[in-house]
C-alpha cells in the first residue's frame, strides 16, 4: 500500500501547489478542467482522466468557504468511469471544489462561475418589416453586459452577415423584401464584464422570412428556377455536342469513304426492269446478240478471222482469204485448196459490199482492211 500511496501523494501535492498558485491547470495536464456555467442555472465541470484510466474520481464542492464539502449528486460518466459533475446553481458567486481519489485530493480549487458563462439561446424571435429593413426582437435575459447577434443570408449567399446590439432589438438594413432570408440569433457575454473564458450561446432555430411573412423554407422558392436554369444549360450543351459529333462524323466519313454514284441514274431500267442483272439489261438496251458456246473440239470462228471476197463476173469463182491480224497466214496447201475445205466457214452475212470486181459478204461484226 505504501508504494501505491506515494505516487498519488506526489501528484496531489503538485496539483494543489499549481492550483493555489494560478487557480487553473495547464492544458494537457492529467486533470485538465473544463467549466461551463449554463446561464447561471447549472455548472458543468469535467476533467481529463487519460493519465489515470480505470479510476473513479470523487468530486466534492461548496458555494461558501465556511460550509462543508458535499459530494456530487450527478456524475458525468465516460467509458463507465466518472469524468465530470453537473451542479445546480441559482446565482452568481464562488465555487469551491476538490477532485479526489478516494480520500486523497488530487486538485482543490475555487473559481467564479460567472467567468465561464454560456448564456441561453434567444427564443421567440419576432420580425417587424418596413421597406428594406427588418427589426428583430426577443426577450432579454435577466442579466446585463450581453451582446445580441443576428445573422441573415439568402440561398445565394455563401456566408452569414452579422448585425449586433447590446439589447435584443436589432435592426438589419439593406434587405430586399422580395427575397427569402434565413435568420438566426445568439447571445455573447462581453469580455470586459465576464472575462475571456466565456462561451457564446447556441444559435437559435433558423427562421425564414419573405415579404414580411414566415416561410417554412426558402429552398422551395429558389430550387425550381435554379433547377430549370441548370437543366436548360445541360440540355443545350448536350444538343450542341451531339450536332458537333454528327458534323465531325460526316466529315470523317466523307474523307475515309468517298461517295459512290448511284447506278440507278446512269443505267436506267437496270434495277427497275431487270433487278440489277447487267447482262439482261445490256442485251435489252444495246441489241447485243448472245454468244453461243462452241462444242468441244470445234474451232471458234472469230468475226475478224477472214473476209470472203468473190469476183463479180468470174465464171469460176475463186476464193481469196484475207487474214486478220489475230490469225497467222495459212499454208499454201490450205490457201490454194478447195474452198469447201476451209477450216472455218464465214458466217452468213447480213450485207454485201462491192469494191471494183470484188464483192464482200459481211456480218454485223466484220470489218475490212484495205
Amino acid at each position: 500500500m505504501r508504494r501505491v500511496f506515494l505516487p498519488w501523494a506526489a501528484a496531489a501535492v503538485f496539483l494543489l501547489g499549481h492550483a493555489n498558485a494560478s487557480g487553473k491547470t495547464k492544458p494537457g495536464s492529467a486533470s485538465q478542467l473544463q467549466v461551463i456555467n449554463f446561464n447561471f442555472e447549472a455548472v458543468q465541470i469535467t476533467w481529463n482522466t487519460s493519465a489515470y484510466a480505470g479510476i473513479n474520481f470523487t468530486f466534492v464542492y461548496k458555494f461558501d468557504k465556511k460550509e462543508e464539502y458535499r459530494p456530487c449528486s450527478s456524475y458525468i460518466l465516460q467509458h463507465g468511469y466518472s469524468a465530470g459533475c453537473l451542479l445546480e446553481v441559482q446565482r452568481d458567486g464562488p465555487l469551491y471544489f476538490s477532485i479526489r481519489n478516494g480520500t486523497q485530493p488530487l486538485l482543490t480549487k475555487n473559481l467564479a462561475i460567472s467567468a465561464y458563462l454560456k448564456p441561453r439561446s434567444p427564443g421567440d424571435l419576432s420580425f417587424q418589416w418596413r421597406q428594406e429593413a427588418v427589426t428583430v426582437t426577443c426577450s432579454n435575459l435577466g442579466y446585463n453586459d450581453l451582446q445580441y447577434e443576428i445573422q441573415h443570408k439568402t440561398v445565394f449567399d455563401a456566408v452569414w452577415q452579422s448585425t449586433e446590439a447590446e439589447t435584443c432589438n436589432v435592426t438589419v438594413d439593406g434587405l430586399d423584401p422580395e427575397k427569402c432570408y434565413f435568420f438566426r440569433a445568439r447571445v455573447k457575454a462581453l469580455e470586459f464584464a465576464y472575462g475571456s473564458e466565456t462561451y457564446p450561446s447556441d444559435w437559435s432555430e433558423v427562421t425564414h422570412q419573405q415579404r414580411g411573412e414566415l416561410r417554412d423554407s426558402c429552398w422551395e422558392n429558389s430550387l425550381f428556377p435554379k433547377f430549370i436554369l441548370i437543366a436548360g444549360m445541360v440540355s443545350f450543351l448536350t444538343v450542341f455536342l451531339l450536332l458537333l459529333s454528327l458534323w465531325k462524323l460526316h466529315r470523317i466519313k466523307k474523307v475515309l469513304m468517298p461517295s459512290v454514284p448511284d447506278p440507278r441514274f446512269s443505267f436506267l431500267g437496270l434495277f427497275e426492269s431487270h433487278q440489277g442483272n447487267f447482262q439482261e439489261w445490256i442485251k435489252d438496251t444495246q441489241n447485243v446478240a448472245p454468244l453461243n458456246k462452241m462444242e468441244d473440239g470445234e474451232l471458234e470462228c472469230a468475226p475478224e478471222d477472214a473476209v470472203v471476197v468473190q469476183p463479180a463476173e468470174a465464171e469460176t469463182p475463186k476464193t481469196v482469204v484475207m487474214t486478220s491480224p489475230l490469225y497467222p497466214q495459212m499454208g499454201e496447201e490450205e490457201a490454194t485448196g478447195d474452198s469447201g475445205q476451209l477450216p472455218c466457214q464465214p458466217p452468213q452475212g447480213h450485207g454485201v459490199v462491192s469494191l471494183g470486181d470484188f464483192t464482200f459478204v459481211m456480218n454485223d461484226n466484220s470489218y475490212m482492211m484495205l
